[in-house]
């Protein structure tokens, strides 16, 4: 965990100040990284494929491999956004934040580049936890999606350094309020607003009493959260081949087991946890409206587990959930 945000506070500036500019750093990792990796995050993809198995590729091939994509085509706004994920988790904020200001260039009323920016250039300054244009790039994100948990969870972090904290905790406790059952990051959220109340002298009891945790889904008791599994179908061998194929033929397999899965859930509708895979495989390959209609297919064969399917489409963004 890293707490390098949290600066020396002036000797005039209240203690109670200073000791929150250190959790708002504790909070910046813990919410902002599970934000990122569960909700806000439609593309967030570390390579063209990912594992099923517990051995992961090597995060240095991952990063070559999409150097050369975006090196082969520097238009590629997808390919530059996964860059920037895949430097961001391996800790090279400045090199992922410059990975993200591209994606923004190419594809600037994306949301999700935006608040990725923004959080890619706090985690990269080791001395301002506000950089302006992190500040700006959250900021652009709300405007074209209001809904932006990551955004709108930093804009309660700039409230708070700028000396709003009952502002800021209205504004985590708003976030709270709209996130969706099973999001990994409630607890975070609730821990976050509990440490910011309690350091300002604030009751938040009752406030957080009425938002009750929602009730856990089968799924989820049983530690299953398909809408942000990865994409169905390739095993390790098929993952290390297709890391070595070129841009086009990686993108022929991918959407091989892609259009797999449909064709399979058009003979079995009934496939709820199907129907999720393919959501997220869609948003993983930036096919937003896709992902959608698939939503929309899987309600209309399955009206009982509407709710449910909305709930874990919103995890991954998909529009309209």
């Amino acid at each position: 965990m890293h707490m390098s945000k949290a600066e020396p506070s002036p000797s005039n500036r209240p203690l109670g100040r200073y000791l929150l500019l250190g959790a708002a750093a504790i909070a910046l990792v813990s919410v902002g990284y599970a934000v990122t990796r569960n909700s806000a995050e439609p593309q967030a993809a570390p390579s063209p494929v990912q594992a099923t198995s517990a051995e992961a590729p090597d995060p240095a091939k991952i990063i070559r491999t999409l150097q050369e994509r975006v090196g082969s085509n520097p238009k590629d706004a997808e390919g530059w956004q996964q860059l920037g994920w895949v430097y961001f988790e391996t800790g090279k904020y400045a090199d992922a934040a410059r990975a993200y200001r591209r994606a923004t260039e190419l594809a600037p009323s994306n949301a999700t580049f935006w608040s990725s920016l923004g959080e890619a250039l706090v985690m990269s300054d080791e001395r301002n936890p506000m950089p302006d244009e992190a500040s700006t790039a959250f900021d652009k994100a709300l405007k074209l999606d209001p809904k932006d948990p990551r955004a709108r969870y930093f804009v309660a972090v700039r409230k708070d350094l700028a000396g709003d904290h009952k502002g800021a905790i209205d504004g985590w406790f708003a976030l709270l309020k709209d996130t969706p059952a099973g999001a990994p990051w409630a607890k975070d959220l609730r821990r976050t607003i509990e440490q910011a109340a309690k350091i300002n002298d604030m009751d938040v009891a009752d406030r957080l009493a009425a938002i009750a945790p929602p009730a856990a889904d089968p799924h989820a008791a049983a530690g299953v959260n398909v809408a942000t599994a990865a994409i169905p179908g390739p095993s390790r061998q098929q993952m290390q081949a297709a890391a070595a194929l070129p841009k086009g033929q990686q993108d022929a397999m991918i959407a091989g087991m892609v259009e797999s899965l449909e064709g399979k859930l058009k003979a079995n509708p009934a496939n709820v946890d199907g129907w999720l895979m393919l959501m997220r495989s869609r948003m993983t390959l930036g096919e937003s409206a896709k992902a959608k209609a698939a939503l929309q297919s899987a309600i209309a064969a399955n009206p009982a587990k509407a709710q449910y399917l909305r709930d874990q489409a919103a995890q991954i963004a998909v529009p309209d959930a």
